[in-house]
């Protein structure tokens, strides 16, 4: 069984930086995505980045969503934990961000296993 915990959130300004980790334990598969998604008050959630690995060949492949694109990066950290280095947050970037595995690229509808999610919040 999969588990997730993410961490790293917390307050920034404008223009700030934050970096999200997601741990995860069990196992995962040999291809799988990883997922960041967040979820603001009166909003549906929405993937923000994932991560394609095949533990094959190592091949590796993210995506973005438009909104972060060129602001924020998911990389491996210590296989099989993701992290999220957000750059440049402004205030649209806050809410609750959560890490998930074993869906689609950016669907959320798509994940199975899902973390509690860790609180973002950027002041203007």
């Amino acid at each position: 069984q999969v588990q997730l915990a993410e961490s790293g959130g917390g307050s920034v300004q404008t223009g700030g930086s934050l970096r999200l980790s997601c741990v995860a334990s069990g196992f995962l598969g040999r291809r799988y995505y990883m997922g960041w998604f967040r979820e603001a008050p009166g909003k549906e959630r929405e993937g923000v980045a994932s991560l394609y690995f095949d533990s094959a060949s190592s091949l590796s492949r993210a995506e973005y969503s438009d909104s972060v694109k060129g602001r924020f990066t998911i990389s491996r950290d210590n296989v099989p934990n993701v992290v999220l280095q957000m750059d440049n947050l402004a205030p649209d970037d806050s809410g609750m961000y959560y890490c998930a595995q074993g869906g689609h690229a950016l669907t959320a509808g798509t994940y199975r296993t899902w973390g509690r999610g860790t609180q973002v919040t950027v002041s203007s």
